[in-house]
C-alpha cells in the first residue's frame, strides 16, 4: 500500500507518507482485509478510519487530545477519540468531560456526543489504535495502528508550534512522552473514565489552560461549547 492509494488529506499525507509504504502498514492492511473476509465487523466504517486527520490538517493543529480505541458498539465510532455519531448515548467518559467543562468555562453539556466541531477548529481527536472488531474492546491492539499514531503524534512535535497536548490518564501520557515542552503545553490528569475521573480529572481545568496558552501565543482560542444539534462536517 502507498500514499498515492490511501484517502487522506494531502498536508498529513505528505508526513505520513512512508508509513503507508512501510511493511508494518502492509501487514495491518492485510490483517483488516482478512478480518473483513471472514465475516467479521470493524469499526468504524473505512472511509473514517482517518476522519480525525481529514478534520483537521497539520497546519491547523492547536490542540491534542489522545484516546485509546475507537467504541466497538453498532452506530457509535465515527473515527475520532471521545466521539460519538449523532443519534447515540453520550458515552460516560464524554459525560465527564462534559462535567469538567462546566465547571471549568461555565459550558452547559449539550445533549449529544458529536465532537466534530472541535476538530473542525483545530482539535485533534486521536485515537491510538482507529480501528476494532465489534463487540471486542482492544482487539485490534499490536497490530500496527500505535506506530502509525506515534508518527501522528512526531509529526504534530515536529511541525507544528504551540500545541497543546491534553494527556488523560497513563497510557495517553506515555504515548506523548516524547512530546517537547518547551514549544508545546503538556496538560497531564487522570483519565475522565467513570472509574479515574475523581482522581483528579474533575478539577483540572484543562479547556480553559489551553484557551490562555493559545491566547498567550497569539493563537485564537478553541470554542468549547458545542452547537446544540450536532452538525456534520463537511
Amino acid at each position: 500500500m502507498s500514499a498515492a492509494e490511501v484517502r487522506l488529506e494531502e498536508s498529513w499525507k505528505r508526513v505520513l507518507g512512508p508509513e503507508f509504504s512501510s511493511p508494518y502498514m502492509q501487514q495491518l492492511r492485510e490483517f483488516l482485509v482478512a478480518e473483513r473476509a471472514n465475516g467479521k465487523r470493524i469499526f468504524p466504517k473505512g472511509a473514517e478510519y482517518f476522519r480525525a486527520l481529514d478534520l483537521t490538517p497539520l497546519g491547523k493543529v492547536r490542540v491534542v487530545i489522545l484516546g485509546q480505541d475507537p467504541y466497538h458498539g453498532a452506530g457509535q465510532a465515527h473515527g475520532l477519540c471521545f466521539s460519538v455519531q449523532p443519534g447515540v448515548r453520550v458515552p460516560p467518559s464524554l459525560v465527564n468531560i462534559y462535567k469538567e467543562l462546566e465547571t471549568d468555562l461555565g459550558i452547559h453539556p449539550v445533549r449529544h456526543g458529536f465532537l466534530e466541531n472541535w476538530a473542525k477548529q483545530g482539535v485533534l481527536l486521536l485515537n491510538s489504535v482507529l480501528t476494532v472488531e465489534e463487540a471486542r474492546a482492544a482487539s485490534h491492539q499490536g497490530r500496527g495502528w500505535e506506530r502509525f499514531t506515534d508518527a501522528v503524534i512526531r509529526a504534530v512535535n515536529d511541525e507544528c508550534s504551540s500545541v497543546v497536548f491534553m494527556l488523560w490518564g497513563s497510557y495517553a501520557q506515555k504515548k506523548a512522552a516524547f512530546v517537547d515542552r518547551e514549544r508545546h503545553l503538556v496538560l497531564r490528569a487522570p483519565h475522565p473514565s467513570p472509574l479515574s475521573a475523581h482522581n483528579g480529572f474533575f478539577g483540572c481545568r484543562h479547556f480553559s489552560k489551553a484557551n490562555e496558552f493559545l491566547r498567550s501565543r497569539g493563537l485564537e482560542p478553541i470554542d468549547w461549547q458545542l452547537p446544540t444539534e450536532p452538525m456534520l462536517a463537511q
